[in-house]
């Protein structure tokens, strides 16, 4: 495998074949992202992204999920990307499910019906990153979408019939803005419906502009318990129609994975009994939170 640079990829794909299809991200300027820093973005040729799936699959003829990698793959045009997925298909007749990471504007320069057809092809989840679903948050952090374009990209790919994960961030509107952009995600969540959820809490990496942000005191981050009382306002507002909501990931000091909204009022409840106590023992230790 020919990776260029270092790989991401969601959680959920830990047990995928991580194929890079794209470098980097075409966008590459949110403020708190420092994931594809250094790369330029380009599309890899079919002919490289067929070598590296050969490689694989004449040392394992059993993969089952495959997730293609970097920043926004999406951004593929539409005849290269099925290309990709034909080829998938023909080497592992087994292959349950691809994967790919998309942003609102890649997701909406394809018509619903080309999502279809890559349904058809395989491409069974899109990661969306919606981060926050207050304007001025979102202005802040120069994300490449506006509320309006994130919830009709998401409402897409859902009449598309392909899964939907979204990623919001806990933390990142600051001490300021810290209530609207909790209520005002969990709204947006709704209108968004997705199959499944993720709430991460905002994590300082070196050499971002949002490091520069809290280094002046442009930004003042919460305290862990402010981002708790951050994730009970967002799932407050939250109202799915199905939906595997996890706070689970390194970053978060209490991890919940809910199934909503059978679980929700649970998940309050245990949320309120942490911040009525406030004992930091019952929170994730500083040393075991990371990226």
């Amino acid at each position: 495998m020919k990776y260029e640079g270092m790989i991401f990829r969601p959680p959920s794909e830990a047990g995928s074949l991580i194929l890079q299809v794209t470098v980097g991200c075409s966008y590459n300027r949110c403020t708190f992202c420092a994931a594809y820093q250094g790369k330029r973005f380009r599309i890899k040729s079919f002919t490289e992204v067929r070598e590296d799936i050969d490689e694989v699959s004449a040392c394992d003829p059993r993969i089952r999920r495959v997730f293609l990698a970097d920043g926004d793959a999406l951004a593929i045009p539409q005849e290269g990307l099925a290309q990709i997925l034909d080829y998938l298909r023909a080497k592992w007749k087994g292959l349950e499910r691809v994967g790919i990471y998309a942003n609102a504007r890649d997701v909406l320069q394809k018509e619903t019906e080309e999502l279809k057809t890559l349904k058809e092809k395989g491409l069974g989840i899109i990661y969306l990153g919606l981060e926050s679903g207050n304007p001025e948050v979102l202005k802040r952090i120069k994300k490449n979408g506006t509320v309006d374009q994130l919830i009709r990209a998401a409402r897409r790919v859902k009449a598309s019939g392909i899964l939907l994960s979204v990623t919001v961030i806990l933390g990142i509107g600051g001490v300021d803005l810290s209530q609207p952009h909790a209520e005002e995600t969990g709204r947006v969540l709704s209108e968004m419906d997705p199959d499944f959820a993720g709430a991460l809490s905002l994590m300082i990496v070196p050499g971002t502009p949002i490091e520069e942000e809290i280094e002046t005191g442009k930004l003042v981050l919460p305290t862990p318990f402010g981002l708790i009382q951050e994730l009970e306002m967002m799932i407050k507002q939250c109202e799915f129609t199905h939906c595997f909501f996890a706070s689970n990931h390194a970053s978060n000091y209490l991890p919940l994975r809910i199934r909503m909204p059978e679980e929700k009022e649970e998940a309050l409840r245990r949320i309120r009994e942490v911040l009525q106590r406030k004992d930091p023992a019952l929170l994730r230790p500083e040393h075991l939170r990371g990226l």
